[in-house]
């Protein structure tokens, strides 16, 4: 069977990774398009690691298309053009460690005031004493999404003796459902968004969401920009009440003139939580055991709804 692997940089180890897998023929081609008649017949498209987006208009071209698996932990920039009868799978579990990284690191950042100490040291100011540092130990943290990145967020919290609580679509053991989301609210530090964006998560972290924190509660966002109200996160954080670290927003790229920018209490990244050496390998390689089990007859673990 023939898998399109992207021709980029990026995604020589896929070729590498994906070539391993019996049964399965690799052609590279330009996720910019067009394809040629040998890459049209391929039944499986692997979308490139970077803008991942870029391929779907080659998909009305791939008329024996039977798969596509996605490196990414969400599938929602391709769920509504895949064809229902097209499997659709992601490359959950692979970001786990370094979107974990980065949520860490974002969050000791603002508890250890960097911001400000890094403008002290800039005018060669000793800052002893005049800035006002939070610890991680005992903080309640919030994590909105039980999937493998909440789940490393949590592992990683509990080595500093924070106490997270994590939140999913529904209850299970250890993990609460969206219902107690409102209790939890006011007891919260921090809150820390790893969920996938979906019709019920989009524009949950709304102006009630965020009133229900408490005054310098940290929110955190390493999942998708439509999750939370950017109107509603910047009236909070004009005002000092809140501080937010994002890794992604609403709209996205972020205008140079946006408002979110200037918000006191706040660090941006731009989307590049996953962005460390070797992440691109860590996708390939759950790629890799989502299209054997594909070959073989199975389900994929990672495998989505698409769209009607």
């Amino acid at each position: 069977m023939r898998v399109l692997v992207s021709h980029e940089d990026d995604d020589r180890v896929g070729v590498d990774l994906l070539g391993r897998v019996d049964g399965l023929e690799v052609v590279t081609y330009d996720p910019s398009g067009p394809l040629s008649p040998e890459q049209r017949d391929a039944a499986i498209l692997t979308p490139p690691y970077r803008s991942s987006h870029r391929p779907i208009p080659l998909l009305k071209e791939l008329h024996g298309l039977r798969m596509v698996q996605l490196l990414s932990a969400g599938a929602d920039e391709w769920a509504s053009d895949v064809p229902p009868d097209v499997i659709l799978a992601t490359a959950r579990g692979a970001h786990a460690g370094p979107v974990s990284e980065w949520v860490l690191s974002a969050i000791l950042c603002l508890y250890r005031q960097w911001p400000a100490l890094v403008d002290f040291k800039r005018e060669h100011t000793w800052a002893h004493r005049r800035v006002a540092a939070d610890t991680l130990a005992g903080s309640r943290v919030l994590i909105l999404g039980a999937g493998a990145i909440g789940g490393a967020v949590a592992e990683r919290l509990r080595a500093f003796d924070a106490l997270p609580v994590l939140v999913a679509s529904r209850e299970r053991g250890g993990v609460l459902g969206p219902e107690a989301v409102p209790e939890i609210l006011p007891t919260c530090d921090a809150v820390v968004i790893t969920a996938p964006l979906t019709d019920s998560t989009q524009g949950m972290v709304d102006v009630a969401f965020l009133g229900a924190l408490p005054d310098g509660a940290l929110v955190v966002n390493a999942a998708r920009g439509k999750i939370v109200d950017t109107d509603a996160l910047v009236a909070e954080l004009q005002t000092g009440r809140l501080r937010a670290a994002l890794d992604v927003t609403e709209p996205e790229p972020l205008p140079q003139d946006h408002r979110l920018w200037a918000c006191p209490g706040t660090i941006i990244s731009p989307h590049m939580a996953r962005t460390v050496p070797g992440t691109n390998a860590l996708c390939y390689a759950v790629a890799a055991e989502q299209i054997r089990t594909f070959l073989s007859g199975g389900s994929p673990s990672n495998a989505v709804v698409t769209g009607s």
